[in-house]
């Protein structure tokens, strides 16, 4: 009872333009990952206050992820200055889009907001749709952190050379390639799994400029794979020469991460997963 009553108020809050009270937070279980323990929301938010650059790592299709993501915004708006939000969710030619409805009075914007943000169609909108409109109504800018098609389209017929000492070792290709190998369900051939690693990795990278060019203080809503510490966005932000951004990476009950992972685990209860893979088969 307790979740409905917490999606309503996000809901309502999202039509209203209304911050929903901060005290509000989602369940769910907090781990500092480095030491271990538990940690209260407070204690989360006080240490997430203070950086410069966070990552907050999701499962695209939890939607008490995202429930915690929007909590996350309006509580740390409390306690500093928001310098931008990045989403993985918006590409570079959405840009100017969000810009112009950034900059209307929320009273005139159009009626259908997911067609004037040109928002993508594999992106949940019942999910993302809360976030986005809360983003819109603060003075801090939102920005696409995603590369677009046709750029992914480039990279897959000719991927460039990846720079970087940590982005590139060959463990963290191979956890990479592993990844897309599941996540694909081993129906790809062979010979595509080495443009998807380019891909992937050139989304990372290209997210890890735009964070840097971010104004600070910057928070980054993206995948879990694209969050974590060993493998993801911070590796090439760490190669451009940057320290590594703060890491909360959003889990299930049940799900393995450790310090070499993220910072900080968010652990919401644990939902039945959908076979994918039985629909790609089909």
């Amino acid at each position: 009872m307790r979740a409905f009553v917490f999606v309503v108020g996000l809901l309502l809050s999202a039509c209203q333009s209304v911050i929903a009270p901060v005290e509000n937070q989602p369940g769910g279980e907090i781990v500092d990952l480095r030491s271990g323990q538990v940690m209260s929301a407070h204690e989360l938010l006080e240490r997430l206050a203070g950086a410069p650059r966070v990552i907050v790592g999701e499962q695209h299709d939890n939607p008490e992820h995202h429930q915690v993501q929007l909590w996350l915004l309006q509580a740390l708006a409390e306690r500093r200055s928001q310098g931008s939000l990045l989403l993985e969710m918006l590409t570079e030619d959405q840009q100017a889009a969000v810009d112009g409805v950034h900059a209307t009075d929320t009273r005139q914007w159009p009626e259908d907001l997911p067609q004037a943000l040109a928002w993508q169609s594999g992106w949940d909108w019942s999910l993302y749709g809360p976030i986005i409109r809360y983003a819109l109504t603060q003075p801090y800018p939102l920005l696409a952190a995603n590369l677009t098609r046709v750029q992914i389209g480039q990279i897959y017929r000719q991927p460039p050379v990846m720079e970087g000492e940590r982005s590139t070792a060959p463990a963290v290709s191979e956890r990479l390639l592993t990844q897309i190998r599941q996540s694909h369900c081993a129906m790809l051939p062979e010979s595509q799994m080495a443009p998807m690693l380019a891909v992937q990795q050139q989304r990372d990278r290209h997210m890890a400029e735009r964070l840097l060019a971010a104004p600070a203080p910057a928070m980054l809503l993206a995948g879990a794979y694209h969050a974590r510490l060993d493998i993801g966005v911070p590796l090439h932000v760490q190669d451009l020469g940057a320290q590594a951004p703060l890491v909360l990476i959003l889990a299930q009950k049940g799900d393995v991460l450790d310090s070499g992972s993220a910072d900080y685990a968010w652990y919401t209860a644990a939902r039945p997963a959908p076979d994918y893979c039985a629909q790609m088969r089909q």
